[in-house]
């Protein structure tokens, strides 16, 4: 797999903080995010550390070697049998365990009986929420894996394809990343059709094994629709009312209820992400709906056929989710006068706030965008991103370049 022939330093840098520690690490995100790979990207760390291959032991339940397993007594058997002779610490990786049934306990049973190091992947946002979560207490680790950002794109570029990284050819790679996103297992495909077609197979997937099978879904073609309406409202202040109206135009019914249970399904399987609204004076989050991106945002260019008329969107949904792996907590911004600004970003109690727009043509649409940011009441920094380079900070927010942001180590 693509993925897996480049390191991606991003998640491999912290591993020194929790590797040997009694917590499980936790890795969850969409489908095809790059989590198997980065189990071996781990797994080659370890090695580089000294530990023997032989204590490491790697699982993935969608591999075929041990597709039969669908139970945790099958599990156990398989680990205690793997573990009884081996000499120090083992190191376990459990990839996609959430088709185990049982898995919860059996993941506790080994941190209490076995001298263990324990990872797992999975592909829902509720895998913590359980039995779970109650069995270890404070004694688990969530990271979550996005698909590439821009600069392993680049790398992957750089390393595996050998394009030299100039000034030049990064804006040319800008644009195919704009296009296509950065789902790992895509970047090796040529052209832009089969590219499209990957993309389309990889959303499939994530429908019919993450939502259809999981939340035992009979209307598909309902579920494929609201689907579709997502990714095209992509960066959109999300309203079931709104949906059910415009299916029912089309003369498709079904109530609020099933429509919002849809939404919660495709948020758990990491295909939507939702962006909460946030009162800037008060600082508090408010109860009306939020916005909604993609996890990847090369789903819309290869699911909705007037992507070019959404690219402010588009380029909104890139920092977004950029902002989500660098750790931020990312809110949508609504002064007292409803004016709003598209994110709201705190980290360790700091808050930054962000305004994206894909090309400021004058001065007019240039106060437009800031107007917002300068009625906050607070002085914490703001930004203006765009896709210009010419330097249009004024009255205090900084302007950047989203290629420069995209390069950057943060805001």
């Amino acid at each position: 797999m693509a993925d897996r022939l480049i390191k991606r330093y991003a998640y491999l840098d912290k591993l020194k903080d929790y590797v040997n520690s009694d917590f499980v690490k936790v890795y969850v995100g969409i489908r095809r995010s790059g989590k198997t790979s980065l189990m071996h990207n781990i797994i080659d760390e370890l090695k580089l550390m000294g530990i023997n291959e032989d204590n490491i032991i790697f699982i993935s339940f969608e591999s075929r070697e041990y597709a039969y397993i669908d139970n945790s007594q099958q599990l156990d058997e398989i680990i205690f049998n793997k573990t009884a002779k081996l000499e120090g610490k083992a190191y376990l990786f459990f990839d996609e365990i959430q088709q185990v049934k049982g898995w919860e306990r059996s993941i506790n049973t080994y941190r209490v009986s076995i001298d263990c190091d324990i990872y797992i992947t999975g592909s829902n946002s509720k895998l913590l929420s359980g039995e779970l979560a109650t069995l270890l207490t404070g004694r688990y680790l969530t990271i979550n894996v996005y698909p590439f950002s821009f600069k392993e794109f680049l790398q992957y570029k750089n390393e595996i394809e050998g394009i030299e990284l100039t000034k030049d050819s990064i804006n040319r790679l800008y644009d195919d990343y704009f296009n296509f996103g950065g789902m790992p297992g895509i970047l090796s495909l040529g052209s832009e059709e089969f590219r499209k077609i990957a993309l389309k197979d990889i959303f499939n997937s994530i429908l019919f094994e993450d939502v259809v099978s999981r939340f035992k879904i009979n209307n598909v073609d309902l579920l494929q629709r609201f689907s579709r309406y997502m990714i095209s409202s992509t960066g959109e202040i999300f309203s079931s009312k709104s949906i059910k109206n415009y299916l029912k135009s089309n003369d498709i019914y079904t109530s609020q209820d099933t429509l919002l249970k849809y939404n919660e399904y495709l948020n758990q399987s990491f295909f939507i992400s939702k962006c909460k609204c946030f009162e800037l004076k008060g600082r508090k989050e408010m109860k009306i709906l939020g916005k909604y991106y993609l996890t990847d945002h090369g789903f819309h260019h290869a699911l909705i056929e007037d992507n070019m008329l959404k690219v402010t969107k588009i380029l909104e949904n890139i920092v977004y989710v950029e902002l989500l792996r660098r750790g931020y907590k990312v809110n949508v911004g609504r002064n007292r006068d409803n004016s709003e600004v598209d994110f709201v970003c705190e980290k360790s109690g700091r808050y930054k706030y962000v305004q994206v727009s894909y090309r400021l043509s004058n001065e007019k649409t240039l106060n437009r965008e800031i107007a917002p940011l300068l009625r906050i009441p607070d002085k914490y920094e703001s930004i203006l991103i765009t896709t210009e380079d010419h330097d249009f900070s004024k009255d205090g927010v900084r302007h950047l370049n989203i290629i420069d942001f995209l390069c950057g180590d943060d805001l």
